[in-house]
């Protein structure tokens, strides 16, 4: 199994977090992973996407948006039983009326992560922590009005 979790402390409601986590279209803002983004986010709806997982590899990839519990939780992944399970998480907390922890979780199961994580292990770490601070300034500058 693979996981990749993040967290930041973001000065920013949650509302404005979760706004930036929602908003399909500016993914490519602060996501360094996402090219394009298009989903309406209720579960079971899909959440299509343009990967670039390396910079010679961009593919269309189709995920589940699996659990959406408003201003705390965004979860979507792909199941393939047995051979892969992924699981992405966007986790809120609301601190305080302008400041909200945000975690940022990847799950990789089945027989073929390790394969996965020897292969896109070290990108898939670096891309989430860059995707995290991502957010981070994204929900700063919408917050601030920068």
């Amino acid at each position: 199994m693979l996981k990749i979790v993040f967290s930041e402390t973001i000065n920013a409601s949650h509302t404005v977090v979760w706004r930036v986590i929602t908003n399909a279209d500016d993914y490519p803002a602060w996501n360094r992973f996402v090219i394009s983004c298009q989903s309406t986010f209720e579960v079971g709806a899909p959440i299509i996407m343009r990967v670039k997982l390396l910079p010679f590899l961009t593919l269309r990839q189709k995920e589940t948006v699996l659990r959406h519990t408003p201003h705390t939780l965004l979860e979507y992944g792909i199941r393939i039983p047995g051979l892969l399970v992924s699981s992405r998480q966007h986790r809120l907390t609301a601190i305080t009326a302008d400041t909200t922890e945000y975690e940022s979780v990847f799950l990789l199961q089945g027989m073929l992560s390790p394969l996965v994580n020897l292969i896109l292990g070290a990108p898939l770490k670096r891309g989430f922590l860059e995707m995290t601070r991502g957010v981070a300034q994204q929900a700063h500058a919408i917050g601030h009005g920068d």
